[in-house]
């Protein structure tokens, strides 16, 4: 069926950033430094390091500005739950049915929304692009890079990146007539698993069944929006019982099973905190889950959970997090490197190191340290996009 598709890049010409400072996640910081890059970097270090290159470097003066690798949200619905166009851009939720795993978001995304705009203003050139929370099984995931207007195969770095499940309210609410409890919830979830284990090897029936196996043949993440406690746990139980490939989206009520996520090893995806308490589920919304993860030593990432909470806001939720105890370091790394590792990524994205794709933000001043920084110049695969 052709599910999966990889970015391939083209040529470019050698270009330079000089007059900057440099943030490379990885490896420290470059105070004085030079960048060079076409489609993937060249050279990250200073100017009297600088090795010869075999063609001229086509210099940019940077101004002073301070260079970070293109900031990561794993989770959003950009270009699915669109900006300012109401219902005719609403389509992150396929209500047919509560179970659609043959649902591929690449099929709903709009380049020319305006949300691609706002990741450039907040410094985000990567995300993965999730089917919305209302179905049981919504449909597989993709990671794109944010280049507004183009046609989306330009734009993919892996399709399908996941499956989406969810558990608690949304499903509930949105499919009484399949299940109006929790058990019903993962009742669904299990049978859809069961059914795809047990025909392993045999030819599916249906684009679902196909979906299905494929998730589990490729070991593609899992990605459970679970609020609650109780349906974490259930999400990780279903989880140990397929062997599947789980990553924890929201994690809100996290901090009463800390030692049970930590001990699972599953990857936890943070957020979006800058919200109401619009549900029950959110009872327990707070900042100090980012510390007490960190405290705690399990990696996570923080997501805007785009349009939730703007995606051009996801260093402020990184910030915010800062402000409530967590590390400079974490909050960096949780939108930068983690997120890059998470996402199976962190040989392309996630930090400015040689052989990295050319994904660079230069800011006006340090975004983490101050909250008056913004963007002066983008790079993604080396264009220069802003």
């Amino acid at each position: 069926m052709g599910f999966f598709m990889q970015y391939s890049g083209g040529g470019a010409v050698v270009k330079g950033l000089r007059n900057i400072s440099i943030e490379t996640i990885t490896n420290g910081f470059v105070p004085d430094g030079v960048i060079v890059f076409d489609e993937v970097i060249h050279y990250v270090g200073t100017p009297q390091n600088l090795p010869s290159f075999n063609k001229p470097i086509e210099w940019m003066d940077g101004g002073g500005a301070v260079a970070f690798p293109g900031l990561i949200d794993v989770h959003t619905h950009l270009g699915i739950n669109e900006e300012g166009i109401g219902i005719e851009g609403d389509s992150f939720n396929e209500l047919s049915s509560a179970v659609t795993p043959q649902i591929r978001v690449i099929d709903g995304i709009n380049p020319f929304d305006e949300g691609y705009y706002r990741a450039l203003m907040g410094g985000v050139t990567t995300v993965q692009v999730v089917p919305g929370s209302s179905n049981i099984i919504g449909g597989l995931t993709a990671i794109i890079k944010v280049k507004p207007g183009r046609p989306v195969e330009e734009q993919v770095l892996q399709s399908p990146s996941g499956l989406k499940i969810a558990f608690g309210e949304n499903p509930i609410l949105a499919h009484r007539n399949v299940a109006t409890t929790r058990m019903g919830v993962a009742a669904v979830i299990r049978e859809a698993f069961w059914h795809a284990k047990k025909n392993e090897g045999i030819a599916p029936a249906t684009m679902a069944e196909e979906a299905m196996q494929y998730v589990l043949a490729h070991h593609l993440s899992v990605k459970a929006h679970a609020h609650q406690a109780d349906d974490i746990l259930t999400a990780i139980r279903i989880a140990k019982e397929f062997g599947l490939n789980l990553t924890i989206v929201h994690a809100t009520d996290s901090l009463k099973i800390l030692p049970q996520i930590k001990s699972s090893g599953y990857d936890v995806v943070l957020g979006p905190t800058m919200m109401g308490k619009l549900k029950v589920e959110l009872a327990n919304l707070s900042w100090e889950v980012y510390r007490a993860f960190e405290e705690a030593g399990i990696p996570f990432t923080i997501t805007t959970d785009h349009p939730v909470v703007p995606i051009d806001e996801l260093l402020t939720e990184a910030r915010r997090a800062m402000s409530y105890g967590l590390s400079e370091k974490t909050a960096a790394e949780a939108i930068t490197i983690q997120a890059a590792r998470q996402l199976n990524l962190s040989d392309r994205i996630g930090s400015l190191e040689i052989g990295k794709d050319a994904d660079i933000v230069l800011w006006s001043a340090n975004p983490l340290k101050d909250f008056k920084a913004k963007p002066v110049m983008i790079f993604i695969d080396g264009e220069q996009v802003f």
